[in-house]
């Protein structure tokens, strides 16, 4: 079912101006043909059932990164260098708030829309550096929308959208690490209420070195305080303002990804005003819920549009690679492999669609449970993540030693898919959860 756009939205702009979606070129058929791999005519995933807004989404995203070739990754890859270029292409169309209020500047679409859009960024060839330049932009604004002031939306959200300002979200500690509910960075408030003290470390911060704005999830009452391990935690929305005593960063060398910084960031009493928290005080915790199932879908569409993207690859180089005069994609070693990971693929994009409408139709519908919508977003992310690492190795391994060739893309998205296996969020962690929720199994943690 179609929605009714408020006039000048960026969506009614779409849709009353898109092009048929086969005028518009997918971005992979951009990459120049060679002896030995090309690219396929036409998209493996199956498009039936997608909504119109899915698919103007996925068209336009498609015609924006089809102007970022693979060399343009691979030179980022290799220099480690931020792809600030593609961010702001984006922000220029006005994407970066595809799930944020009409009133605000954004779209007003949902996290369906934005995991289409996340998808499409990784499966043109940019892969999970791609979507990460953007990620936090796009879900970790969201506890922000539902839940910041009427003054920290109007002060915050519209620069975002436009890019002015770029988003980090600070939760993950080297000592706690998937144990939320224990970490330490503290932010101790003023006597005069008026500000808050930050002291602590966050690992793994996502483009922190080149963000303007952190959501930072501390505690504002010691653990050993509070009677229910949820309770104590506070969520903020803060500048990171490098000219200020107390804040510290190092960047994370890392496998794959290279072309997004993930940094170490330090707090030492840095003061933040009191108004950028979000929220009540010491209810972070269920705030930023809110923010981690949609986290979940983007991070599972991000990940099917890397595996697609590998699958593409190899079945374009199985078909014309000749070997003992034929094509190895002739082969059933070759063949069934491959086969199996497109199926693989096709029943985790179901999953996750499925988790990113329940996530957007509890907007509206109060009978939705929020431990079905927690089930169906984990879920989603363990299949895909789990999907993309298939299609992902068996793409490399189908080239023969072409795969660990850098100019063939498949040994970057490798290294790249291993990303949604461990963040943000274990495999482990996920078994855990749906055996204790919905097997109600005893707990093992």
């Amino acid at each position: 079912m179609s929605r009714v756009y408020a006039k000048g939205s960026l969506c009614a702009r779409l849709t009353a101006s898109a092009r048929p979606r086969a005028a518009i070129a997918p971005s992979w058929l951009a990459r120049p043909r060679s002896a030995f791999s090309t690219t396929a005519t036409r998209p493996l995933m199956e498009l039936t059932g997608f909504t119109e807004e899915q698919l103007t989404v996925r068209d336009a995203i498609s015609a924006i990164c089809a102007k970022f070739p693979n060399t343009y990754w691979q030179e980022r890859d290799q220099l480690e260098k931020d792809p600030k270029e593609f961010h702001a292409a984006l922000a220029k169309d006005g994407w970066l708030g595809i799930a944020l209020p009409e009133e605000l500047g954004g779209a007003g679409l949902g996290i369906s829309e934005a995991t289409m859009m996340m998808q499409t960024i990784s499966q043109s060839g940019a892969g999970m550096a791609g979507a990460q330049a953007i990620h936090a932009n796009v879900y970790a604004t969201q506890p922000l929308a539902k839940f910041g002031t009427k003054d920290q939306l109007e002060g915050t959200i519209p620069k975002i959208i436009d890019g002015t300002w770029r988003t980090c979200f600070g939760v993950t500690e080297p000592n706690t690490g998937l144990e939320t509910l224990k970490l330490k960075t503290l932010a101790k408030k003023s006597a005069d209420q008026s500000s808050y003290s930050i002291t602590g470390q966050k690992i793994w911060i996502t483009c922190a070195e080149v963000a303007s704005k952190m959501i930072l999830l501390a505690r504002t009452t010691p653990i050993e305080e509070v009677k229910k391990s949820t309770q104590g935690l506070s969520i903020f929305c803060i500048d990171l303002d490098r000219s200020q005593p107390g804040l510290d960063m190092r960047k994370i060398k890392k496998m794959g990804g290279r072309a997004v910084a993930a940094n170490e960031v330090f707090f030492d009493n840095y003061q933040i005003p009191a108004d950028t928290r979000i929220g009540e005080e010491g209810e972070g915790f269920r705030i930023i819920l809110h923010g981690m199932n949609a986290e979940r879908c983007l991070l599972a569409g991000e990940a099917l549009g890397l595996g697609y993207a590998a699958l593409e690859r190899a079945a374009s180089y199985a078909s014309e690679r000749v070997v003992f005069g034929r094509p190895i994609g002739q082969n059933q070693g070759i063949a069934h492999p491959l086969a199996d990971a497109y199926m693989r693929l096709e029943a985790a994009k179901l999953a996750t669609y499925h988790a990113a409408r329940l996530y957007d139709a509890t907007k509206t519908d109060d009978s939705i449970p929020l431990h079905s919508v927690g089930v169906a977003c984990n879920s989603a992310k363990y299949l895909a993540a789990e999907a993309a690492f298939t299609a992902c190795e068996r793409a490399v391994l189908s080239h023969g030693g072409m795969g660990y060739a850098m100019e063939y893309d498949v040994e970057r998205y490798l290294r790249e898919c291993l990303v949604p296996r461990i963040a943000p969020v274990s495999r482990e962690m996920i078994l855990n959860y749906v055996s204790e929720k919905v097997l109600q199994l005893p707990r093992s943690y």
